[in-house]
């Protein structure tokens, strides 16, 4: 028999992970809660009782996507060898996540609507730029980026990533990853020292 705390924790996944769906395919504004909580098999009451709200699921939601970004850009970067080329392959990660349903309509579409631009701002603040940041810091470390302010950099890098990943995922063009890789690429390399 599952204890309440394995209770509490499987009632979150599952709602978590219904919600995940409806709001990819229906958007966060047309999901009604009734249609999560039946699918997921629980009450209405749970739901409230665990996340307060309906914004307040969706941010749990927001915050696992975000956390399969991350899970993504980690992935990539292990993959290749040198800091350098770790950076490419994150951004590029970054980049290629734009891509998927789930990440085009929960991070790029709605977050900013539900949660504001400053509640967003600050996610991202914690996942993506958080981790370009420690990328930057590293490559300066190595003198391998031109020394420039890490806060201006992170911001501006970042800013251009959110913005080809918007690009890319409402992009009709088949090339559009591809062109804003390489672009982003030779971006990064005008930084490099070596």
């Amino acid at each position: 028999m599952a204890t309440k705390a394995e209770q509490r924790a499987a009632t979150t996944a599952r709602l978590i992970e219904v919600a995940r769906e409806q709001f990819t395919t229906h958007g966060y504004a047309d999901a009604p809660t009734e249609d999560i909580v039946r699918i997921a098999g629980v009450t209405r009451g749970a739901l409230y009782h665990h996340f307060g709200s309906k914004e307040g699921l969706f941010h749990a939601v927001l915050d696992a996507v975000q956390h399969d970004v991350g899970e993504r850009v980690e992935a990539a970067a292990g993959q290749v060898e040198g800091t350098w080329e770790q950076l490419i392959a994150g951004c590029a990660a970054f980049l290629e996540a734009s891509r998927d349903p789930q990440v085009q309509r929960i991070m790029l579409i709605d977050a900013p609507a539900v949660l504001g631009w400053a509640a967003w701002r600050e996610l991202d603040a914690q996942y993506s730029m958080k981790s370009l940041r420690e990328a930057l810091a590293a490559l300066q470390a190595q003198g391998e980026l031109a020394p420039l302010s890490l806060d201006a950099l992170t911001h501006l890098l970042s800013g251009a990533m959110n913005e080809a990943a918007l690009w890319i995922a409402q992009s009709d063009q088949p090339a559009a990853l591809d062109d804003a890789v390489a672009a982003l690429r030779h971006l990064l390399e005008s930084l490099r020292l070596r």
